[in-house]
């Protein structure tokens, strides 16, 4: 977000400003398309915003569905800026359409459309943040005789909206891209990384990510 549409915020908000280029689904994490998963998995994650991003530390714990060619997300965050407390808490959530990819292929494209939200402070002067990205993630199954290693990449437009209780509001959009891997072992238990960058005017935002999931097999999925 460009200074210029925090002009007419106050201290409070200018935190806010700097939170709200925090890319993700939830606010404080990276935007994961690596691709719809097989049955129901359950993802925590640790993450770390750079300073543009909002500083601090993030909390998150994800569940993930993926039926066929179709997958949906959902997010609960607890994002923790640097400075005064202000800790915020985020939901978000996630539709993935698998263009390419099936059991026996290893190269996967999926469409993903997100949302996000959160929200600062109550009453007159608090603060809504909405976050729309739209994007195509690329992966690579590699297998191994013990585990399955999958590294991939999804750039995409990262859409904002902020708007302030009783004053104004102001929607903008970037260029952003994520990459991540993972590391799934045959027991469905796996590790992953991730690291997340919006290009926007200034300072880019930069949001790096780790965490362990759990995948659990849906007889008929």
């Amino acid at each position: 977000m460009r200074p210029s549409h925090l002009a007419a915020a106050t201290a409070l908000l200018v935190v806010l400003g700097r939170v709200s280029t925090a890319s993700a689904q939830a606010l404080g994490l990276p935007v994961y398309n690596s691709g719809v998963p097989t049955g129901l998995g359950v993802y925590g994650d640790v993450a770390f915003p750079n300073a543009a991003a909002g500083d601090g530390h993030t909390f998150a714990v994800t569940g993930r569905l993926g039926v066929s060619r179709i997958g949906v997300t959902a997010t609960l965050g607890s994002f923790n800026p640097s400075g005064p407390d202000n800790t915020i808490t985020t939901v978000g959530a996630n539709g993935n359409y698998k263009l390419l990819g099936g059991p026996l292929i290893p190269f996967s494209a999926t469409l993903q459309g997100g949302i996000g939200y959160g929200k600062e402070g109550s009453g007159l002067g608090s603060s809504k943040l909405w976050r729309f990205p739209i994007g195509l993630g690329i992966g690579i199954t590699i297998p191994n005789p013990a585990l399955a290693i999958k590294p991939w990449i999804a750039p995409r437009i990262d859409i904002t909206r902020v708007s302030v209780q009783g004053g104004s509001s102001d929607t903008d959009s970037n260029f952003g891209v994520s990459a991540g891997v993972e590391f799934n072992f045959l027991t469905g238990f796996g590790v992953h990384a991730a690291y997340d960058r919006v290009f926007a005017n200034g300072d880019d935002p930069g949001i790096f990510a780790i965490g362990a999931h759990y995948g659990f097999r849906i007889p008929g999925l």
